[in-house]
């Protein structure tokens, strides 16, 4: 029986670190979406008042107490799920989960080139190299 028991232990921790997994995935996507939203406000809160600088004006009152206002509940939330992150990971490592690997560093000589900031399309290669044919 004792190996019975060594396997419902076994099966019980795996259990418990799937769920904490589940759990952290959920809270990291809710965690994503209201990054996002926070970055809509930022976004929308700059063009309001690079538009009513390009018109030599001020945004008014109103219009920026809404976008800071929306703004701030989104950043205040995302800061939220990111401590609950943090806590199921403490959570985690107290159920003698172990600590996720660290991910592998990416070669820079296979890796495809970073798209520019400024444009849709890739950065352009090295001047050095010549063009693949």
């Amino acid at each position: 029986m004792a190996l019975f028991d060594k396997l419902k232990e076994e099966l019980d921790k795996a259990g418990r670190a799937a769920q904490g997994a589940l759990d952290e995935g959920k809270i990291r996507l809710e965690a994503f979406r209201t990054r996002q939203l926070a970055d809509k406000a930022a976004q929308a809160l700059g063009y309001a008042v690079f538009r009513a600088r390009q018109n030599d004006g001020d945004v008014d009152a109103d219009t920026y107490t809404r976008l800071s206002a929306t703004l701030a509940t989104h950043d205040a939330d995302a800061a939220k799920y990111e401590s609950q992150i943090e806590d199921l990971k403490k959570q985690n490592r107290t159920w003698g989960a172990a600590p996720a690997a660290p991910e592998p560093a990416a070669s820079t000589a296979t890796a495809e080139p970073a798209a520019s900031p400024y444009t849709d399309s890739p950065a352009a290669p090295d001047a050095g190299t010549p063009p693949e044919e």
